[in-house]
């Protein structure tokens, strides 16, 4: 058996298996792998003597004694190879390392001065050198690496997007944004791709930096769209609107397109409440004449975004309203038997109504846009809550139930139903019909519309609690009178009704009603610093009870949209959705605080 062992053995080692496998490069790696160093270092060695040509046996051999503490061995074993590939421009790099580890900063600079020195021109040995700087934190060495490479190959735009990345690892974020851009001004990154790049790296106190740089080479290149196109995108990083769209606007012309970059920046500003610079965009769409792709509806969101400035701007005079009355006008004389035209019609009503007081005319522009055929049935059924309202405005008590039991019944199970429920609950309200109101109010917190349901059940409880201070509702009926009269328009008898309800309401538990009352009526009447008044005094002695989530989100959108102190505006917003979590009005100001704080618009 001894004799066959030996036979076995003699022809392994005549094959060469035996010492195949103590030299396997694989088993050595696994050792290395497991932090078995003295076990790899032997076969690393053997590896390495037999075979110096290979670059990983050297590199793998020289961990393994650094990391046994073998300095002296490990400092022969580079300097040996360093005079055998005296050229090889990683040995001084890995050289450099070694000394660092070991305390030798001052002698690693040398090595790395030395590894530039060598550097070849190869793009693959550049990759090299740059990465291993970059593994060591040696950010500056790296950028050298590259910026020689460039020197000596004369080319730029393969290093730009890595140098950018450099400078940005290093904290300069000016060099890193120069490199970004002849990136893209070689097409080495795309426009989209750079964006996506600026948003997470670059400072916002940059941005001016960015366009500056921008503005400077389109004077020299005016061609360049990709800049431009940056430019715009940079402005409305920083909502400047008007900027971005004087740039889109030029891009348009320049490619003679069909205004789809114009058309989509105003919709942005609409949507910011930037309805001017909207404006501007939509009528730039509008001038390209009639049959163009975004004609038409250029035209709607025009009158849309004017009216907007005065519903939600409140910063308005008789002339603003007469000149949009106008362009209502010649709208529905242009489009009134078109579907798409019916909702114009149904707001054209509404400044007719409500802001120019001419209820008659409204009434009138409602009845016959119910009566085209073209017109679908749901919008039909907001025509006729919308007409059923003027007609309460007008005393009509009886047309207006009759409108709202008509929608009701043909949308039951809709929010159209729910909205008719609720406005002939409210009809109730006005008319002093307390318990059937409430009992309508009580069933309508189950409404799908959150709108609704939030309205059903301030108005139920309203109702409940002041019904249990004042049996005979004698202070109620005056506040529900007060606003009817305020939904009629009829302001200054309104102000009348509420100063009278102090003698009625002696225990002046309606006070912060009254006060929030009032604060909308002087809002209507664009007396904004009395309405502010009544506002501040409600959070300031009532800012526990119910009004005061409704007199903070009132207050932050007249110094939004009406005095424009966008930080005053923030702050209150901010203090609604923290204090008033559960409110309804939460949501909405918690979207309008991330606007007003600048989060990047997608």
């Amino acid at each position: 058996m001894s004799r066959i062992l030996v036979l076995i053995f003699c022809l392994l080692m005549g094959l060469g298996l035996v010492t195949g496998y103590a030299q396997d490069p694989r088993l050595a790696q696994q050792y290395l792998k497991n932090g078995e160093y003295e076990k790899a270092e032997s076969m690393y060695q053997s590896l390495y003597q037999k075979n110096p040509q290979i670059e990983v046996y050297f590199s793998n051999y020289l961990e393994c004694l650094i990391s046994l503490r073998k300095t002296d061995d490990a400092e022969s074993l580079i300097k040996k190879e360093i005079d055998r590939r005296p050229k090889d421009c990683m040995l001084y790099a890995q050289y450099g390392a070694f000394l660092e580890k070991t305390n030798q900063a001052e002698k690693s600079e040398k090595q790395y001065e030395k590894a530039l020195q060598n550097l070849s021109t190869d793009l693959v040995t550049v990759y090299q050198l740059s990465n291993f700087f970059i593994n060591q934190n040696k950010f500056e060495f790296a950028i050298s690496t590259i910026e020689k490479a460039q020197k000596t190959s004369g080319t730029h735009g393969d290093f730009q997007t890595l140098l950018a990345d450099l400078y940005r690892k290093k904290g300069d974020y000016k060099k890193m944004l120069e490199n970004y851009l002849l990136g893209l001004k070689s097409g080495v990154i795309s426009a989209d791709n750079l964006q996506n790049l600026l948003v997470v790296y670059l400072p916002k106190d940059l941005y001016p930096e960015l366009q500056a740089h921008l503005y400077a080479e389109l004077e020299k290149n005016p061609e360049l769209i990709s800049y431009m196109e940056l430019l715009a995108w940079s402005f409305i990083q920083n909502k400047d609107y008007v900027q971005a769209l004087r740039q889109y606007k030029a891009i348009d012309a320049q490619l003679q397109e069909n205004g789809n970059r114009v058309y989509n920046l105003s919709h942005v500003a609409m949507q910011d409440g930037d309805y001017k610079t909207a404006i501007d965009g939509f009528t730039y769409l509008k001038n390209k004449g009639n049959g163009e792709t975004f004609y038409l509806d250029a035209v709607r969101q025009t009158l849309i975004c004017k009216r907007k400035l005065v519903v939600e701007k409140n910063n308005y005079n008789q002339g603003d309203l007469v000149s949009l009355e106008s362009e209502y006008e010649q709208f529905r004389k242009d489009y009134g038997t078109s579907r798409m035209a019916a909702q114009l019609i149904i707001e054209y009503a509404e400044l007719e109504a409500r802001y120019l007081r001419n209820v008659e005319k409204a009434i009138s522009i409602l009845e016959e846009l119910i009566k085209q055929a073209a017109v679908d049935p749901q919008t039909k059924a907001e025509a006729k809550l919308d007409l059923a309202d003027y007609y309460l405005i007008t005393g009509e008590r009886w047309e207006a139930t009759l409108l709202y039991s008509q929608v009701d019944k043909d949308f039951l199970e809709d929010q159209l139903g729910e909205s008719a429920r609720f406005r002939n609950a409210r009809l109730s309200y006005f008319a002093g019909d307390f318990a059937w109101a409430q009992e309508q109010f009580d069933i309508l917190k189950q409404a799908t519309s959150k709108l609704i349901s939030n309205d059903a059940i301030d108005l139920s409880v309203f109702i409940l609690d002041n019904l249990a201070k004042d049996t005979l509702g004698e202070a109620l009926q005056l506040y529900a009178s007060a606003e009817l009269k305020v939904f009629q328009n009829q302001y200054d008898e309104a102000l009348n009704i509420l100063d009278s309800i102090q003698y009625v309401n002696v225990e002046n538990t309606l006070e912060d009603d009254v006060w929030y009352l009032q604060g909308r009526i002087f809002d209507k009447q664009q007396k904004t610093k009395e309405a502010l008044a009544k506002y501040e005094k409600i959070l300031e002695k009532y800012k526990d009870d119910i009004r005061a989530d409704n007199a903070l989100w009132e207050m932050a959108k007249i110094y939004d949209y009406q005095l424009e102190d966008k930080a005053k505006a923030k702050d209150l917003y901010e203090k609604l959705f923290i204090d008033f979590s559960g409110s309804i009005l939460a949501v909405e100001a918690r979207k309008r605080f991330r606007t007003l704080r600048g989060d990047p618009v997608q």
